[in-house]
C-alpha cells in the first residue's frame, strides 16, 4: 500500500530558490552599509559649487566666506570683513573721511573710497582700481594690494578658484611621475578632485593635518587648477623648495632682560665701558615728544658713543620714546586722535631710530585720558608695521591693570600684547608717593596677581610679557598723623644700628621698622633675595624676561643672580 506524504511534512519542505534570494537581499543590504560607513564619507559634497572657492596658504576657507568673492575685469575683490578674517583684524572703515584704513606686517596703509591714489607707509602710490561698493559693503581690489600684504594672488577659471599665498611661507613643489587621480582623502576609494598629467607641477602642502587620518604613503597637493587633494608619495618626485620662509621675526632668542638707562633730557647720555653681566637689551631716554608730536632727541656725540658701546657688547638697543615732559593730558589726546597727527609722530620716531642705527624701541607713554585708549592701540597698530619693515623691534610699557583712568584703564592690553613684539608691565610703584598708607613698592604677591591678570583676563600671551622690577624702595615716615615717603636706590639702604630685619612671606621681601626723634619708619627692602623671588616668577609663568629699573641703582650683586636666573644670551653679531 502507498504511503502519501504528510502536509507536515510538506510544510517543512525548503524553498531554495526563495532563500537564496533573501540571502543576496542581505548581502546587498550589508555591502550598501558598508559602502556608506566605509567608502560614502570619501566623496565630498560639492558645497560651493556655485560660487568661487578661496583657497588661502592651501586651505580653503569658502565655507567662512562672509561676502563672496568678486571677479570683474580680471580684479580679485574681497569685502572689508574677509579681509578683516584673514588679513587685518585692525582694518576700519572712516566713513566721515571716505576712506579705509588697513596695516599689514609691514606696511601701513590708507585707500580713499573713490580715487586710485593711495598711502603706503610715508608714500602715495597709484593702484590699477578704486574700492568697490556693493550692496552697503565695501570690497578691496587684492590684485592691486599684493604688496600690501605680501601676497600672491591667481583665479583659475575651469575650476572658478581663488588661491592666495604669503609670500612670507615655504613654497615646496615637485612633479607628478605619471598620469593620476588627485583624490578627496588619501584613500583610492575616495572622490577625484583633478586628473593630473605626468610631468605636471603640484604643490606640495606643507600641513599635512586633516580632520581625518593622513595614510604615511599620501601626499597632500594643489594642483594646477587650484584643486586641493592627495596623490600617492611615490608618485611624484624632483621635490624642490621654490621659496624660503622668509623670517621676519624682531623679538629676541631666549629670554629679555633689559634695562632702562635714565638719564634726564638736561644732562649728556651716560659713559659706559665695560660690560653688564646678565643684560642683553639697554634702553637709554634719548627720546620725548612734544605737543607738535616732534622729537626731542638728546643723542649727541654722547649717545652715539652709547650705541656704539651697547653693540660692541652684543646688547641691543630700544631707545625709550617718553611723554613725561608732555605734562599734558590733552596734548597726547590730540596726537592720538586722528590718523594724520598719529602718522606725523609714527614718521619722525621712525626716522629718528633708523638715523641713529638701534635696534628697536620703547613706547613709554603715560598718564592718558581713558577714553584715549582705542587711539593709542590705533597709534602702536599703525606704528609697529613701520618698525617691521625696517627690522626694528617693539616694546611697549603699561601699568597694573584694574587701577586709576588715567594711569591704567588707559590701556587696551589685549590689542597692546598682540601688536608689539612685546608688552612691558612695569612691576612697581604698588604703593608710591600717593598712597595714604605704608607698604611696599613691589611685593611678589602683588606681582604675581597681576602676572595672573596680564595673562588671563587682558589675554596676554606669556612669550610677550616682560616684567618690569624695581632697583628701588621707599622709606616710610608716619609722623603726628601724617604719612610721606621717600625713594632710596637698592645700593643705598642702610638699616639703623640695632635694628633687626624680619622676612615678609608674601611680599617676599625683608622687612624693618623703627623709632626716631618721635617718628615711625617702615621700609619694605628691594635686595638680591627680592630679585630673585621675582625673577622666580619670570620663569614660574615662561615670561618672556625682566626689565629693570633703572640702571646705577642696583647693587653690583644682582647681575650675577639674573644672569643666572634668566639664561641670558647676548646678540655676539655685533661684537
Amino acid at each position: 500500500m502507498k504511503k502519501n506524504s504528510s502536509p507536515r511534512m510538506k510544510q517543512d519542505k525548503i524553498n531554495v530558490p526563495r532563500l537564496i534570494l533573501r540571502i543576496v537581499i542581505v548581502v546587498a543590504i550589508l555591502a550598501l552599509l558598508l559602502f556608506i560607513i566605509k567608502i560614502a564619507p570619501n566623496y565630498a559634497r560639492d558645497e560651493f559649487a556655485d560660487r568661487t572657492n578661496l583657497i588661502i596658504n592651501n586651505n580653503n576657507i569658502t565655507r567662512n566666506l562672509k561676502s563672496d568673492v568678486i571677479i570683474e575685469d580680471n580684479t580679485i575683490y574681497l569685502s572689508t570683513d574677509d579681509v578683516k578674517n584673514f588679513f587685518d583684524e585692525y582694518l576700519i572703515i572712516e566713513e566721515e573721511n571716505n576712506r579705509v584704513i588697513t596695516t599689514s606686517n609691514t606696511k601701513t596703509v590708507v585707500i580713499p573710497f573713490d580715487s586710485t591714489k593711495i598711502y603706503v607707509s610715508g608714500a602715495n602710490i597709484d593702484i590699477a582700481h578704486t574700492l568697490m561698493q556693493k550692496d552697503d559693503k565695501i570690497y578691496l581690489p587684492m590684485t592691486d594690494l599684493t604688496e600690501v600684504y605680501n601676497i600672491e594672488i591667481n583665479y583659475y577659471s575651469e575650476s572658478n578658484i581663488v588661491t592666495i599665498d604669503s609670500l612670507n611661507r615655504k613654497f615646496v613643489q615637485a612633479t607628478s611621475s605619471k598620469n593620476m587621480s588627485v583624490k578627496y582623502l588619501p584613500t583610492t576609494f575616495s572622490k577625484t578632485m583633478d586628473k593630473v598629467e605626468r610631468g605636471d607641477t603640484l604643490v606640495i602642502v606643507q600641513d599635512k593635518e586633516n580632520n581625518n587620518v593622513v595614510e604615511e604613503d599620501w601626499t597632500k597637493v594643489r594642483t594646477d587648477n587650484g584643486e586641493l587633494g592627495y596623490v600617492k608619495t611615490k608618485d611624484i618626485s624632483n621635490e624642490q623648495v621654490a621659496r624660503e620662509e622668509l623670517d621676519t621675526n624682531t623679538t629676541l632668542d631666549g629670554k629679555v632682560s633689559l634695562i632702562w638707562d635714565y638719564y634726564s633730557q638736561y644732562v649728556t647720555a651716560p659713559v659706559r665701558d665695560g660690560t653688564i653681566e646678565g643684560v642683553n637689551v639697554v634702553s637709554p631716554s634719548f627720546y620725548e615728544i612734544t605737543a607738535s608730536g616732534d622729537i626731542d632727541a638728546n643723542i649727541g656725540v654722547d649717545g652715539k658713543n652709547y650705541i656704539e658701546w651697547a653693540h660692541a657688547n652684543g646688547y641691543k638697543v630700544w631707545p625709550m620714546v617718553s611723554n613725561s615732559e608732555l605734562g599734558d593730558l590733552d596734548a597726547m589726546s590730540k596726537i592720538l586722535e586722528k590718523f594724520e597727527t598719529r602718522g606725523y609722530l609714527i614718521e619722525n620716531i621712525v626716522s629718528e631710530l633708523i638715523e641713529a642705527g638701534v635696534d628697536g624701541v620703547n613706547i613709554d607713554f603715560e598718564n592718558m585720558y581713558q577714553e584715549d585708549k582705542e587711539n593709542f592701540s590705533r597709534f602702536l597698530i599703525e606704528l609697529a608695521p613701520r618698525l617691521h619693515e625696517a627690522g626694528l623691534t617693539l616694546s611697549v610699557d603699561v601699568t597694573a591693570p584694574d587701577g586709576s583712568e588715567t594711569w591704567s584703564l588707559c590701556y587696551d592690553r589685549n590689542t597692546i600684547g598682540k601688536v608689539a613684539d612685546y608688552i612691558i608691565f612695569m612691576g612697581y610703584d604698588q604703593n608710591g608717593p600717593s598712597s595714604t598708607e605704608a607698604g611696599t613698592v613691589a611685593g611678589a604677591n602683588w606681582v604675581e596677581l597681576n602676572i595672573k591678570k596680564f595673562l588671563g583676563q587682558e589675554g596676554v600671551e606669556s612669550n610677550k610679557l616682560i616684567l618690569g622690577i624695581p632697583f628701588y624702595t621707599r622709606l616710610w615716615k608716619e609722623e603726628d598723623g601724617t604719612l610721606t615717603s621717600s625713594v632710596v636706590n637698592m645700593r643705598s639702604v642702610t638699616i639703623p644700628e640695632g635694628v633687626g630685619k624680619t622676612w615678609d612671606e608674601e611680599t617676599k621681601q625683608f622687612y624693618i621698622e623703627y623709632e626716631k626723634n618721635g617718628a615711625t619708619y617702615k621700609m619694605w627692602i628691594e635686595d638680591e633675595e627680592s630679585i630673585k623671588a621675582k625673577l622666580d616668577l619670570v620663569n614660574q609663568y615662561d615670561l618672556a624676561g625682566a626689565g629693570f629699573w633703572s640702571k646705577d641703582r642696583e647693587l653690583n650683586t644682582v647681575w650675577s643672580i639674573i644672569n643666572e636666573k634668566l639664561n641670558i644670551e647676548k646678540d655676539t653679531e655685533n661684537e
